[in-house]
Parts: structure tokens; C-alpha cells; sequence
């Protein structure tokens, strides 16, 4: 049995050069590739394909977790393995509750990238254990909800905006700011502005 798979990273090159790879393996055959989650997307729906071999971030528009849900959503959907650089938690565990049959890093050998996508062809989760662990400790630790208008401010914070500049780019007095900011602190258990950013960051809340 051919593995049909379908390789989606925004770089061409990167493309390139895993399709010369796996032209090394009879059975798996590169049917198709994509620039983007919605190309990603759309080929599948048109196409048969068992794999989805994708990078994590696509440039504007979908990234991997969004790209793979949206695939899974599908009356028949292929696996999807997740082919990137990064290796944040909340990037890891974002994959795997989208539904990603497995999250590689790209330093990974050209044999384990092999081995992986035979896995996942086959139905199987594909983890490195000390990846999975993480991701076992992601689940447990309380998700950190901020509501839409905490969302804002926490985007706006992020570009160094100061408090006067939020309120008038959010169209509320400063106080209202200040009140966003000590809940968004107390849900992230930041100290500071920069504390703030980053522990949203690590959250996969920016």
C-alpha cells in the first residue's frame, strides 16, 4: 500500500526537499502540495491523501493547529503530522487537541520523518516521549481564559502601547484600561508588563 501524502510548509524550498526524500521510499508517494492552510485545505477535500505533512506556522492566514483542525472536521480526514521548528508547549498541545496524529521538529532525522509518517499513516500517535510528557502536563495545568475585551488589551500591550495609547485605540477611558490590565496580571500571575507578555506568549494567548 502507497501512503499518499501531501506536504504543506510555506517555504518552497523546504518543500523540495522532502519530496526528494521520500522519493527515496516506494511506499510513500508526494500527491500534492500546498503553500498555506487554505490551499492545504482545499486540495484535500478534492483529493484522496492519508498524510498531511505540515508546518506549524504558514504565513498569514491558518497556521498548523488552525490548518488541522479544519482538516479533521472532514467527513474522511486524512492524518495530519506536524513538521515544524517550534517546540512551545502551548504550540505543541494547541496541535494535539486540533487533532494532529503527531508534532516533529525539523532537526529530526530523515528516517524518523519516515518512520513517523508510516505511524501515521497507520493510525498511531507520533511523540517523542519527552514530548509527551509535556503535552500530558499541558492537559493538566487550568487553561487561562481571557474574555474578548481582556484579549484586546493583552494584543495591544504587546505592541508597547502604553495606557493612554490603548484606551484610545479601544475606545475606553484609561481606567477601564488599568481595571483590563489587574485582571489580565492576576489570570497570568504576571508582575509586569513585559511578565505579562511573555507568560501569554508561553500560553499561546499571543
Amino acid at each position: 500500500m502507497v501512503i499518499r501524502i501531501l506536504l504543506v510548509d510555506d517555504h518552497p524550498i523546504v518543500r523540495t526537499g522532502l519530496r526528494a526524500l521520500f522519493e527515496n521510499f516506494e511506499d510513500i508517494a508526494v500527491i500534492g502540495e500546498a503553500s498555506s492552510g487554505e490551499e492545504a485545505l482545499a486540495f484535500v477535500k478534492d483529493n484522496p491523501v492519508d498524510v498531511v505533512l505540515c508546518d506549524l506556522r504558514l504565513g498569514a492566514g491558518m497556521n498548523g493547529a488552525q490548518t488541522t483542525a479544519a482538516i479533521r472536521k472532514l467527513s474522511k480526514p486524512p492524518h495530519v503530522l506536524i513538521l515544524t521548528t517550534f517546540d512551545k508547549d502551548s504550540e505543541i498541545l494547541a496541535c494535539i487537541e486540533a487533532g494532529a496524529a503527531g508534532y516533529l521538529l525539523k532537526d529530526v532525522s530523515a528516517q524518523t520523518i519516515v518512520d513517523s509518517i508510516r505511524q501515521a499513516a497507520a493510525g498511531q500517535m507520533v511523540l517523542a516521549p519527552e514530548m509527551t510528557l509535556r503535552v500530558v502536563e499541558g492537559m493538566r495545568r487550568p487553561k487561562i481564559e481571557l474574555t474578548a475585551r481582556e484579549k484586546d488589551v493583552l494584543a495591544q500591550l504587546a505592541t508597547g502601547a502604553g495606557n493612554k495609547q490603548i484606551a484610545k485605540a479601544l475606545f475606553v477611558s484609561e481606567a477601564t484600561v488599568k481595571t483590563h490590565l489587574v485582571h489580565i496580571f492576576d489570570k497570568l500571575q504576571a508582575s509586569s508588563r513585559t511578565d505579562a507578555i511573555n507568560k501569554a506568549k508561553d500560553h499561546g494567548l499571543l
